[in-house]
């Protein structure tokens, strides 16, 4: 086997590496927490919501792409329920009125956005800002 290439810098890592365990989590509403990473083009959020929480209806420009890796919900979308189980993928459209009823097994979603979601970007600025932390 021939030789691998050279590994980059810490410089270098620090750049384009982050661990989640360092991610801020952000309670983008009650009964539910974000830990949100964004680029120029894109957001990805790993969300959990606690059983029989709700994500009251809300629109925004970015379409969505949400993978429920653990639980079941009820989508609202452009006022229809889609029931969700674990493994189950939803496509979001950009500017359709959305929400969430979660189940009693509660919930956990990767969700991936673009163009990415400035509006919780803000957010999450604000409650670093607010608690001190960089």
């Amino acid at each position: 086997m021939g030789e691998k290439e050279p590994y980059a810098t810490q410089e270098e890592r620090n750049k384009l590496v982050i661990h989640y365990d360092n991610v801020t989590p952000l309670e983008v509403a009650p009964g539910a927490s974000s830990h949100i990473i964004s680029t120029d083009r894109v957001t990805i959020e790993s969300i959990v919501f606690e059983p029989n929480s709700h994500y009251p209806p809300h629109c925004h420009e970015a379409e969505q792409i949400m993978l429920l890796r653990d639980g079941a919900g009820d989508e609202l979308v452009d006022g229809k329920l889609y029931h969700l189980e674990k493994g189950d993928v939803i496509i979001i459209p950009s500017n359709i009125e959305h929400g969430l009823h979660v189940s009693d097994k509660g919930c956990r979603f990767i969700v991936v956005s673009s163009p990415p979601r400035y509006d919780l970007m803000a957010r999450l600025e604000a409650s670093k800002n607010e608690s001190g932390l960089k």
